[in-house]
């Protein structure tokens, strides 16, 4: 459906009027008001001087497809009426402009490190007529005693405590500009003040054509969007309105819509994601600590629209944008506890079979969406299976070597439940996952960080083959993970490497790189590794070289070779066995172990 917003430039004083009487109030699940003392100065100096503030969007309330539960804006009290419109954007503004010059209540703000303060907010007279004094300095702001102190609040630097003193002082109160009445008021006592004198008069009859008036008639482009807008369209608005910073998320909007059945998904989130999280066990990783409200909503969507599909009820699976948006509140409530044991089968998967422990291993957060799923579609009794173990093991390596999951990946968490689940129970399945995914020889050279999946991929494999560290034969699983946590460090060393003139490209690939722990690379340092190995046999008593050379060695690395220096004999030999393990994983072959491309960039073939 084709939008048409409708856009009019209004009065700021009618905008500030429907504030204060609720026809203009905003969805509930928006964020607080959190401009601070200099940002409300900043926004009284640009209407002072008729600056441009940027345009208004609100949204005719009343489509019964969004029916947003509603708020006033901060400082509007005692309202209890349904809204004409709901505030887009442009909350921060109105909130600043309408408690600092609309209402008579002092202004609970803060200061720019954060501090609360309350305030009122005057004009100079003199300073708005100074050219050579910028407006931001003529918006004084005032403790809302009226009063500025100094000397640890034991000296009043100025007092405009009473109307006297603001005539004295030449301050004109901003909460009164769109207050004719108490304009008018002002101006008379201010005149009786000053017994009439021209200059006074003049000044005064000045700063009102050229200020106040100003302001008063100030004007907003304000764009409508009709009831008629698709809640969709409402989501695309928020993300790319939204000036305060974080753009509002699907989770957010999907929160206001759930809120009009008296439910907060907010709350309700917050103990799905200790649960997730394992908050509370006695035996705690930080694995699934990086899955968000979005991610987990997307879940839920996933498998119930997997279930629908299966039931008959649509035709397709899909996790998109608009489904979670559409996603039904007793779609939710019917299905979250289901996916959230998919998700705690998933962790024992990922922990148990995979020898992924930490959350700066876990090479895709989005990869657990369609995992979570499947496990809940399967429950722990199927997916505890070996048949199943090896049918998502090989579905989950594909995933993370062949790089899939980089992108925007709805589509695939789509087919990779059908496939996977059509895999297991025996039906014919496209595994579309599997078939996709291709890696290449070459790869390795360019794995240089983990903030690759296949590299944190490659380092997984090599914990589950029990890789040992050097000094204490610690395996590398789960407990000892958690208790000493191991570092992917160089086996060859950087600066030795560099000392050698061996290139970046290869000393800093995954290939020369494993995982130890802090007091193994210690030992190590920038050393030739014929140097280190010796150091390591003298510090641990007992160590025979033939238990190093183990130990050495189930990281798949030629210890013969190592012991004499030999980087290029160690890297090729490494490079095999790093292959072998990943087409295990896989089980699918890499085809161009002895490419042109391959014998090129290592020097010889990888077979």
């Amino acid at each position: 459906m084709t939008i048409y917003p409708e856009s009019i430039d209004t009065d700021l004083s009618r905008l500030l009027t429907d504030v204060q009487n609720g026809s203009m109030q905003l969805p509930e699940f928006q964020r607080d008001w959190v401009w601070d003392d200099d940002r409300i100065r900043g926004i009284i100096a640009s209407l002072s001087q008729g600056y441009p503030i940027g345009a208004i969007m609100r949204l005719k309330y009343g489509n019964p497809e969004i029916q947003f539960k509603y708020r006033t804006i901060t400082g509007v009290d005692g309202i209890s009426v349904a809204p004409e419109y709901l505030i887009l954007d442009g909350q921060q503004r109105l909130t600043s402009i309408y408690q600092a010059a609309f209402s008579k209540k002092p202004v609970y703000t803060k200061t720019d490190k954060g501090k609360s303060i309350k305030r009122y907010y005057y004009l100079s007279i003199e300073e708005c007529l100074n050219d050579d004094i910028d407006c931001f300095d003529a918006v004084l702001s005032v403790p809302d005693d009226r009063k500025i102190k100094e000397n640890f609040d034991r000296d009043v630097k100025l007092d405009i405590s009473t109307r006297e003193h603001e005539y004295e002082n030449k301050l004109f109160p901003v909460n009164i500009v769109f207050d004719s009445g108490a304009i008018l008021d002002w101006f008379m006592d201010y005149m009786k003040f000053y017994e009439g004198k021209p200059e006074a008069m003049s000044e005064i009859h000045l700063f009102q054509a050229s200020v106040l008036n100003t302001i008063s008639a100030y004007k907003l482009p304000v764009i409508t969007l009709g009831k008629s807008t698709p809640r969709e369209a409402v989501c695309k608005v928020f993300e790319n309105v939204n000036t305060g910073g974080v753009p509002l998320t699907v989770f957010e909007l999907v929160t206001a819509t759930y809120a009009t059945r008296d439910f907060n998904l907010r709350k309700d989130w917050i103990q799905c994601r200790d649960s997730i999280c394992g908050f509370g066990n006695t035996l705690r990783t930080d694995l699934f600590d990086g899955i968000d409200e979005t991610t987990f909503l997307t879940t839920v969507c996933l498998y119930t629209s997997y279930l629908n599909k299966r039931l008959g009820k649509t035709n397709a699976v899909s996790c998109k944008k608009k489904d979670v948006l559409n996603l039904p509140y007793k779609s939710y409530i019917a299905n979250r506890d289901t996916v959230l044991t998919g998700f705690r089968i998933a962790k024992e998967f990922l922990l148990r079979d995979q020898c992924v422990f930490r959350q700066r291993d876990l090479p895709y957060t989005t990869q657990l969406i369609p995992l979570a799923a499947i496990c809940a579609v399967l429950g722990r009794s199927k997916c505890n299976e070996p048949n199943t173990i090896k049918i998502l093991s090989r579905w989950y390596w594909c995933g993370i070597l062949g790089e899939m999951y980089g992108g925007a990946n709805e589509t695939r968490y789509a087919y990779d439940i059908e496939d996977v689940v059509d895999e297991v129970s025996g039906h014919p399945s496209l595994m579309r996952t599997i078939k996709s995914a291709v890696f290449s020889s070459t790869r390795l050279l360019t794995l240089q960080t983990r903030l690759s999946a296949a590299y944190k991929g490659v380092m997984a494999l090599l914990y589950k083959e029990k890789c040992c560290d050097f000094m204490n034969n610690t395996t590398i699983d789960i407990v000892n993970s958690m208790l000493e946590s191991p570092d992917i460090h160089h086996i060859f060393p950087e600066a030795y490497c560099v000392k050698k003139g061996i290139k970046r490209e290869k000393y800093n690939s995954i290939i020369n790189k494993t995982p130890i722990l802090p007091a193994t690379n210690r030992s190590i340092g920038g050393n030739a590794p014929s140097e280190y190995l010796k150091t390591i046999l003298k510090k641990v008593n007992g160590l025979t070289e033939n238990e190093l050379q183990r130990r050495v060695e189930s990281h798949f690395i030629d210890y013969t070779k190592l012991k004499v220096n030999d980087f290029n004999g160690c890297f090729i030999s490494r490079a095999k066995s790093i292959l072998n393990l990943i087409e295990k994983a896989m089980d699918k072959p890499i085809t161009d172990r002895d490419a042109e491309s391959t014998r090129t960039q290592f020097g010889e073939s990888l077979m």
